[in-house]
């Protein structure tokens, strides 16, 4: 059985305000020649497909373009929503996708509802794990409130599944931090909600699990991956090599693991140094830099005059510009950088409430704080 696993596409998304757009349309025209030459048997998109619970229509339409190749290629897809997804817009029409070989999985109700694929081994049996935001899910699922239990109980339903329906070989392709993931920049953080993680072992006994969130390629448990997306989304995933898994299951439930590198867009680069001289030396960079995406970090002491024009004229798609001046002491503004660079909602705002009056919020305002973001994360997916 070949299997081609992908995830977080977050079609719709910028990278430093430039449009990816076209770059997200020549990998998606990518994979369905890979699934047509490479004669998969299905597509795993691991959550995450759009980049935000209400995407652009220009997304929406090189979604349907994307699945209808994949149609056309007569390779059945299997699609699970992700943290960024809204599950009922994602999951809309999946009762007619069906017959197009479009499978949409989004819902709680669809845990024990598995995709079967057969060859001549027999059956294997592909079950979707929705994003499981424990508030949500919880009261459904049976589960305490911690990402860790939800996801062992939709495992577990799994397992009991697969059991009553005598068929040994499985894959569960899910929306989730697993302890041991290296995350990127890019990822939102899903820590609220409960404790943020779960350990892989929640998945013993499924024989491949295809995992969706982390944008990095990554394996953190024998047969359980992560496919990384296909597109860096930002500059802390410069030497990442992205790709497809191709994954190979055995009459025996082995698994084989191929990683075919994505059609790179445009390599991201980091510069430093003060302005006149990365100028003085662009002409021998010039052939290099000019077709990369290239981020900035000026060290000069005082700010110079208009920097981002004048980098644009020797590397055109310049995007991102820092300044941190050799030899000057941090300041007041070094708590913005940090607030930067911070994913976790809740010390974003722990950070703000210290500015604001120099003091860390005490447990009572804590519980306030998550109560609010658990709110604004269920209205999210259910929007």
């Amino acid at each position: 059985m070949r299997l081609i696993h992908t995830s977080d596409w977050h079609l719709g998304r910028t990278l430093h305000g430039e449009s990816l757009l076209e770059y997200q349309r020549g990998f998606l025209c990518w994979l369905v020649e890979l699934a047509r030459d490479r004669r998969a048997d299905a597509v795993l998109v691991a959550g995450d497909v759009y980049d935000r619970a209400v995407p652009p229509t220009d997304a929406v339409a090189l979604l349907d373009d994307a699945l209808a190749g994949l149609a056309a290629a007569g390779v059945p897809v299997v699609v699970t929503s992700g943290n960024h997804d809204s599950a009922i817009r994602l999951g809309f029409g999946s009762a007619l996708q069906v017959a197009a070989g479009v499978h949409l999985r989004t819902k709680v109700a669809d845990l024990d509802r598995p995709v079967l694929l057969r060859d001549d081994a027999g059956e294997l049996a592909v079950y979707g794990i929705p994003y499981l935001l424990p508030d949500a899910v919880m009261a459904e699922l049976g589960a305490q409130r911690s990402h860790e239990s939800v996801l062992a109980t939709a495992a577990e339903r799994i397992r009991a599944d697969a059991a009553g329906r005598g068929i040994s070989r499985t894959v569960a392709v899910g929306h989730a931090f697993v302890t041991g993931g290296a995350a990127s920049d890019s990822e939102r953080d899903i820590r609220v909600g409960g404790i943020g993680d779960a350990p892989a072992g929640v998945f013993a006994g499924i024989t491949y699990t295809a995992l969706g969130h982390l944008h990095g390629a990554q394996q953190v448990a024998p047969g359980v991956r992560y496919s990384g997306s296909p597109l860096p989304f930002s500059f802390s995933e410069r030497d990442q090599a992205k790709s497809v898994a191709v994954v190979d299951i055995d009459a025996g439930g082995a698994v084989g693991v191929e990683l075919v590198r994505t059609p790179v867009a445009r390599p991201l680069r980091e510069v430093r140094g003060r302005l006149d001289e990365l100028l003085a030396g662009a002409a021998g960079e010039s052939s290099e830099l000019r077709d990369c995406w290239v981020k900035v970090v000026l060290t000069d002491v005082s700010r110079p005059a208009a920097p981002m024009q004048r980098l644009r004229q020797v590397w055109p798609h310049t995007l991102l510009l820092e300044f941190r001046p050799e030899g000057v002491l941090p300041t007041a503004s070094a708590s913005v950088e940090r607030a930067a660079s911070t994913t976790d909602p809740v010390e974003m705002c722990s950070d703000f409430l210290e500015w604001v009056d120099a003091t860390r919020p005490d447990k009572k305002q804590l519980d306030v704080i998550t109560a609010a973001l658990d709110a604004v994360a269920r209205q999210e997916l259910s929007a």
